[in-house]
């Protein structure tokens, strides 16, 4: 089984995908670890991404999806994936392969922007992401509020991964 966090920035992804692969004792990678040089540029200079910009990056992670999935090994990915296009992309034709969305209003996303500090991306970018979110269906990810505490929020996906097998 593969997961990935999914969600626009501040959501959450790194701290909820470093749970859950705690709890489900397998690897975590973060999918920003991905980024080119210069997609990391633009968005430390508020400069918003283009699918041009993104289509090698989810090719990477698929990629590395992939890797697990012929190791037969169960992981934790994050990646924003906010459109299905990108999410047809990580997922492939693969059934195994889950996104847990993350899901938040504005004002809590840019309450926890604004108080993260060392990360490459602008929060003047959230209503860009906010804009290009297609918020996935129930067929395609487990979604959950951000709004409890990350522990809570891997119970909660736990829980309801219980349910979909």
């Amino acid at each position: 089984m593969i997961l990935i966090a999914m969600g626009v920035s501040g959501a959450g992804k790194t701290r909820v995908g470093e749970l859950l692969a705690q709890r489900l004792h397998c690897s975590f990678t973060d999918g920003d670890a991905f980024h080119s040089d210069a997609n990391r540029e633009k968005m430390h200079r508020g400069i918003a991404l283009t699918d041009e910009d993104r289509w090698p990056w989810l090719r990477t992670i698929r990629a590395a999806i992939e890797e697990k999935e012929r190791a037969g090994e169960t992981a934790v990915f994050t990646c924003s994936s906010l459109r299905r296009a990108y999410r047809d992309i990580l997922r492939g034709t693969d059934r195994d392969v889950l996104f847990v969305y993350l899901k938040g209003t504005f004002e809590v996303l840019r309450e926890r922007l604004s108080a993260r500090t060392g990360h490459f991306f602008d929060p003047s970018l959230l209503h860009s992401q906010l804009d290009t979110l297609e918020e996935p269906g129930l067929d395609e990810a487990i979604a959950v509020s951000i709004e409890a505490t990350p522990e809570r929020i891997v119970d909660e996906v736990m829980e309801r991964l219980k349910t979909r097998t």
